[in-house]
């Protein structure tokens, strides 16, 4: 009975890779850690005589408990954990199973509800992992979280912008935001750099030219061969889950307004103004901005409770 279940795991999470390969252009990179970890996910569960197929809530809490015991480095854990989410994921949608193991993992904490924020080095990790996807995918993912961290982008500002915008390497953009206001959004030297190096193969993202039909001048910095001729935001959104895979960080904690996060808490933490916060961001009301002043306070304390010297641990 165990060799059919295993059986119908593995048979599971081929075709999990094959959607991420083909629906979802996964890069090879992307495809062998979700591969690595539904293995390892595999073997814990087949000691137990069980499988992803059949495996219940308590087993695969069970599993998270020892990826944290076996003390792997905190992204390889949750690279592992994220992949089972994944794939349960998928196997729920496709109606083989009529539950989710993982759900139960990990749940939402109640209390006040701060937004999502990585660290620093979590974003420079992300950054480095779009950078490494194959050839021209890999500058265009790079250019776009590069431009979401320097300037505090909305998703839809994002994909909105023009080629001719950034065409003269400005160090500011002019951003229509919420009703119609305008705003000057900044451009770093990291980000200008992302961009001089996408530009020259925008190209290889064009549509295909329709026969017999009027060629026409796509005018968006990010275009695409789909039917809008621009990315959209749900393609941005799987982009960056599987950068989040390659750099070992939860996709769920991952998202591009989880970047616009990470420029308002990050300048907060460097000593900006909130007003000046405030501004870049494009609120109208300051009280939607003084949010990231808990997100910055939340993570000082916890630098200095776990970096002083006289900090007590309780």
């Amino acid at each position: 009975m165990a060799t059919d279940h295993q059986g119908k795991g593995a048979d599971w999470s081929d075709a999990f890779l094959e959607m991420m390969a083909v629906e979802r252009s996964a890069a090879r990179n992307t495809l062998m850690a979700y591969a690595k970890d539904l293995t390892d996910a595999s073997g814990f569960l087949a000691g137990k005589g069980l499988s992803l197929s059949d495996a219940a809530d308590e087993d695969i809490e069970a599993y998270f408990q020892d990826i944290g015991a076996r003390g792997l480095a905190p992204a390889t854990a949750a690279r592992r954990r994220a992949s089972v989410r994944q794939f349960y994921r998928f196997v729920l949608g496709e109606g083989w199973r009529k539950d989710d193991p993982s759900r139960r993992v990990d749940a939402p904490k109640k209390g006040r509800s701060l937004p999502k924020v990585l660290s620093r080095a979590e974003v420079e990790g992300l950054i480095a992992a779009a950078a490494a996807r194959d050839g021209d995918s890999g500058l265009r993912l790079a250019c776009m979280i590069e431009i979401l961290y320097a300037s505090g982008l909305r998703i839809s500002e994002l994909l909105a912008l023009t080629l001719s915008s950034l065409a003269r390497d400005p160090a500011y953009l002019i951003v229509k935001g919420k009703g119609g206001k305008e705003r000057l959004a900044p451009l770093n030297d990291a980000a200008r750099q992302a961009v001089k190096a996408y530009l020259p193969v925008r190209e290889q993202f064009l549509p295909k030219p329709v026969k017999n039909a009027p060629s026409k001048d796509n005018p968006w910095l990010f275009p695409s061969r789909g039917a809008g001729g621009k990315l959209t935001a749900r393609r941005m959104a799987q982009l960056l889950d599987e950068a989040a895979m390659v750099a070992g960080i939860d996709p769920a904690r991952v998202s591009p307004h989880v970047l616009r996060h990470a420029f308002a808490t990050h300048l907060l933490e460097g000593g900006a103004d909130l007003r000046a916060v405030q501004t870049l961001l494009g609120h109208a009301d300051i009280a939607t901005t003084q949010i990231y002043t808990h997100v910055a306070e939340d993570r000082l304390k916890q630098v200095v409770q776990d970096n002083h010297p006289l900090a007590r641990k309780t």
